[in-house]
């Protein structure tokens, strides 16, 4: 009865890092610097491989799509971020928070099938070099890409169901800086069942799934590495899979640290866990393929010295 009386949430507050001004304004420019280069560096990425013939390759393909993903999933969550320290209400609105979710939760399980695919496309690469054309033809490079967008929709889809399913009466303050699923079904008055069974099962399905073929790619391929006599060959082989492997322990160490360590007894601690997953690691990708991959590099210095 108390809950068919209560006073639906129309706005969230989000309590942010601190209430110190001259610690929000030091973040504030620290994050704002991290957000700049995560621009410029995703953005450059695509436009390098758009640009350069020498980069038209599905690993490449791929690599363009990770940094547009990259590029709108920090996008979704910085800006507010960023005017959240300058203002004094840190609200948002139901309608924005929900298409916070979606975003967010969309645009996380595309990355981890974009970086399944990228494990699939290495394990081709290395252990079939001589069926690489043939089995990552154009076709099933948009198939994969698509697939993985597809996944992204069906998890963001999922979890916005079981946001509308939550009522919110009591509380309308989130401890954080964004609208994550989580802290709403704790936040929640209602009945969560509904919405930790499809938490779960998204996390099972889609997680597991995207990590085993990651996990299953790279012990077929560190078992060819090994097979190979020659220390040369096992340089030129172990040297196509670095910036995917660099790129795939940050942002899987990133998010199991995020979601399977046990709750912090500090608050903040938990805050600067979900920052590292969520506005650092859309800014390390592009770093990593640009530093260590000579083919990146080559292309930029085309480029560069063509204009």
């Amino acid at each position: 009865m108390a809950e068919a009386n209560c006073t639906p949430v129309t706005e969230f507050s989000l309590t942010g890092f601190t209430e110190d001004p001259v610690t929000q304004i030091t973040l504030f420019l620290m994050f704002l610097l991290t957000y700049l280069v995560t621009i410029l560096g995703n953005l450059g990425m695509i436009l390098l491989i758009r640009a350069s013939p020498q980069l038209q390759s599905p690993m490449y393909y791929f690599l363009g799509n990770l940094a547009f993903v990259d590029l709108c999933s920090s996008t979704i969550i910085t800006p507010k971020m960023l005017v959240d320290f300058v203002s004094e209400k840190k609200g948002i609105a139901y309608a924005g928070c929900v298409a916070q979710v979606f975003s967010f939760d969309l645009l996380g399980v595309t990355e981890c099938f974009l970086l399944a695919t990228m494990a699939y496309d290495r394990y081709v690469a290395v252990c079939h070099p001589l069926l690489y054309s043939l089995v990552m033809s154009p076709r099933c490079c948009f198939q994969l890409v698509t697939g993985s967008y597809l996944m992204g929709l069906t998890n963001g889809v999922g979890q916005t169901i079981s946001l509308s399913t939550l009522s919110f009466c009591s509380s309308s303050r989130i401890d954080l800086f964004f609208c994550d699923i989580s802290p709403l079904i704790s936040l929640s008055t209602s009945d969560k069942t509904l919405s930790h069974i499809i938490l779960r099962t998204s996390a099972s399905l889609l997680g597991v799934s995207s990590s085993l073929v990651v996990l299953v790619s790279y012990m077929a391929i560190i078992s060819t590495i090994l097979s190979i006599n020659s220390a040369e060959g096992k340089r030129k082989a172990f040297s196509t899979c670095t910036s995917h492997l660099t790129t795939v322990s940050i942002f899987y160490g990133t998010s199991i640290f995020m979601y399977l360590k046990p709750s912090s007894d500090s608050i903040r601690d938990d805050k600067w866990a979900v920052m590292l997953y969520t506005v650092v690691t859309p800014m390390l990708n592009p770093l990593i393929y640009s530093l260590r991959n000579k083919e990146v590099r080559e292309a930029l210095r085309r480029l560069t010295t063509r204009q």
